[in-house]
């Protein structure tokens, strides 16, 4: 059985969803410290068109004036996530695992790796073989060929007293020229894909993530 409650939030505005897992992480960092055990959650939703700047990233790597951004339906948020710009929309599976890593004893370094490994053992499912990028979060296909590394999942998360909140954004049937608009996780010399365009056919969204959660379970057990 798996460690956590899991939330199918289908297509949500990203402030409700914001709301949604930072009341969970606040639910959790309350009963740690008053020396009680809360419940873990994973999130699954996609949003409309959006980017979100990490606290650590640059706003050089938006290659529009924000003033544009609403003329093309994009809204911009600053959050206090690590890592850089990366965008959100449909087709895309973006989960926010609200975990308290104590739960099964590892530390931030570990519980990263774990989410590259689980989405690496999702694309597997699909006959693609991805890895991990050094000195680069996220799952990578290609990722040590010149000029032909891209990225299928960006990763990035907050985490407090061993409970995380933000996650990951996997590209499965995502309209990939909205990334045009960034330099995605602040990278000038890698590209973006998604599981459509590795695959050349519009793919199974919710059977997508009804596999990704079953990984999820055996990575993340009661």
């Amino acid at each position: 059985m798996e460690g956590f409650i899991y939330h199918d939030l289908g297509k949500i505005a990203y402030t409700d969803a914001l709301d949604k897992q930072t009341n969970t992480f606040n639910y959790l960092v309350d009963a740690k410290l008053r020396g009680k055990k809360g419940d873990n959650h994973l999130f699954f939703c996609e949003h409309e068109p959006v980017l979100t700047l990490g606290k650590s990233g640059n706003e050089s790597n938006l290659l529009i004036p924000e003033t544009l951004l609403s003329q093309q339906g994009i809204s911009l948020f600053h959050i206090n996530r690590g890592g850089d710009i990366t965008y959100h929309g449909p087709g895309q599976i973006t989960g926010y695992p609200v975990f308290d890593l104590e739960h099964w004893n590892i530390g931030i370094r570990q519980y990263i790796h774990t989410l590259e490994e689980v989405v690496i053992r999702f694309l597997s499912l699909h006959g693609i073989k991805a890895t991990r990028l050094d000195g680069a979060t996220g799952v990578w296909i290609d990722a040590h060929l010149p000029g032909k590394a891209r990225k299928i999942c960006a990763i990035g998360v907050k985490c407090s007293r061993y409970i995380t909140m933000h996650g990951f954004a996997l590209n499965i049937n995502t309209d990939l020229s909205r990334f045009s608009l960034i330099n995605p996780c602040g990278f000038t010399d890698k590209g973006v894909t998604s599981l459509e365009k590795e695959l050349r056919e519009t793919q199974d969204f919710e059977q997508a993530k009804i596999q990704l959660k079953g990984i999820f379970s055996e990575y993340f057990p009661l």
